[in-house]
């Protein structure tokens, strides 16, 4: 992957040439997507903006073809995010801004995607009632049971900003590791394990979520969006003790996503982690008192 990067990074042709190419691809879209952030990281908002738009050529046609936005909105989010990042250099708002990025989406699709969304949340329902009627047969569920509400387009876009958000998010994550790995060795690891979320934050967070959750219905599809912080940085915290275990820190990040993949349980509980850290910051307990924070990583940007 870090030979990709070297190669985006050659000149403008090499890094339209991988982006395109990227883009055209259901699989590869990210990796044109963390193209597009790289460049933007390393040479500036020109140069990337430059790229983002010849990589918007074959992802509108992509939405044209197959009524499928997303290819353009996962451009666009990890632009925006990069943007952010190289001008504030802080997760922190760059986690913030993935958080706009996320409603963002959701408003503009339920504002002009509503074929989309009800043809979605036609389908989603069809593969829901096609399981609970499997559920019913097999005398898993009672046949007055429902087991599954059907969402609606409201709720299909809030799913969708989620997604989106996040997906922009791990893509600018794979930028800035590639922009650290050719440029400033271990820069992204330090940065990233540092990501915390301070108190004030959480709890505007926090007020959002419990509004979004006490209007019920369509509304507290959204607060997932806003959780989206909380879920980095307690991964950030995850990976901040391995690092404090030399000898088994690999085991534990591979034991801890075992178990956060599977369980929604794991997940609950490292956010409620992660909302504690910004009041009684756990990497300085853990530190012991005295010890001082990693160096900030250097400035491994071009320029402009």
């Amino acid at each position: 992957m870090t030979g990709l990067a070297r190669f985006i990074m050659r000149g403008r042709l090499q890094a339209l040439l991988v982006v395109m190419i990227s883009v055209c691809s259901v699989i590869f879209s990210a990796i044109g997507a963390a193209g597009v952030a790289l460049v933007t990281l390393r040479r500036g908002e020109g140069n990337g903006a430059w790229l983002l738009l010849w990589a918007l050529l074959p992802a509108i046609w992509v939405t044209l073809q197959f009524s499928d936005p997303t290819h353009v909105a996962l451009l666009l989010g990890a632009y925006v995010l990069a943007v952010v990042l190289r001008r504030s250099v802080s997760l922190l708002l760059t986690m913030l801004a993935a958080v706009a990025v996320g409603l963002l989406t959701g408003f503009i699709l339920l504002a002009f995607g509503g074929d989309l969304l009800q043809n979605l949340a036609e389908l989603l329902g069809q593969l829901l009632s096609s399981w609970e009627a499997q559920l019913k047969a097999q005398g898993s569920v009672a046949e007055d049971v429902t087991v599954f509400s059907l969402p609606g387009k409201v709720e299909i876009a809030a799913m969708l900003g989620l997604a989106n958000a996040a997906t922009s998010a791990l893509c600018l994550f794979l930028a800035r590791y590639w922009q650290a790995a050719l440029y400033n060795p271990g820069g992204f690891g330090e940065e990233y394990r540092e990501l915390r979320i301070p108190l004030p934050v959480t709890v505007c967070l926090a007020v959002l979520v419990v509004v979004c959750l006490a209007l019920g219905g369509a509304y507290s599809a959204w607060a997932r969006i806003l959780v989206l912080p909380w879920v980095f940085a307690s991964l950030a915290l995850v990976h901040a003790r391995a690092a404090m275990r030399p000898g088994s820190g690999t085991g534990m990040l591979v034991a801890f996503y075992a178990l956060w993949i599977v369980f929604d349980a794991v997940k609950l509980m490292l956010v409620l982690a992660a909302i504690a850290d910004s009041h009684f910051d756990f990497r300085s307990r853990w530190r012991g008192p005295g010890a001082s924070p990693p160096a900030a990583p250097g400035d491994d940007r071009d320029s402009e």
